[in-house]
């Protein structure tokens, strides 16, 4: 995905409005629009949403920029590296992930509305209050209890699940 491909930022839209027409895009529409950003046709086997996904992806990174060297490294050498070196090297690399500096902007789509958090000196910015949790933005934003960071994508259950086997 990483070769040649053009996405033509709309003047106006948004990455947010980018995203909601792709979502109204049936199969067809989706394979053309792959034409279109990556310049080939889209390989065959490909369903729905994963064609959505990649595109989705493209959008953003084109917008905000790719991922950067050392996940690119970690990643090109996934396959080379197996066993217990690219678990650690995963989890140094998770770790770093959720070291929060302040400016950071965190966005999360919640019933088709995108909720945008700023990081700050002295917790989160959101809708012109600061907090000191993300979990207490998420309940604001859902009415439900979540955990902050799995509800902003700082966590996984699955990395969740894998260290609680390794106590």
């Amino acid at each position: 995905m990483r070769g040649k491909h053009r996405i033509a930022p709309a003047a106006t839209a948004s990455v947010e409005d980018e995203i909601a027409h792709l979502r109204d895009l049936d199969l067809k529409g989706l394979r053309a629009r792959w034409q279109s950003v990556f310049l080939r046709p889209p390989p065959p086997h490909l369903p729905r949403h994963l064609l959505f996904a990649v595109l989705a992806f493209r959008i953003q990174a084109d917008r905000f920029g790719d991922l950067d060297h050392a996940t690119r490294k970690v990643l090109d050498h996934a396959n080379a590296n197996e066993g217990s070196a690219m678990a650690d090297q995963l989890k140094s690399l998770d770790q770093k992930r959720t070291d929060l500096t302040p400016g950071t902007l965190l966005v999360r789509e919640w019933n088709r509305r995108s909720h945008r958090v700023m990081v700050v000196a002295g917790g989160f910015a959101w809708n012109g209050q600061t907090y000191d949790s993300l979990t207490k933005i998420a309940l604001a934003i859902t009415g439900t209890r979540w955990n902050g960071p799995r509800f902003f994508g700082l966590r996984d259950k699955q990395a969740k699940s894998m260290s609680k086997d390794e106590r």
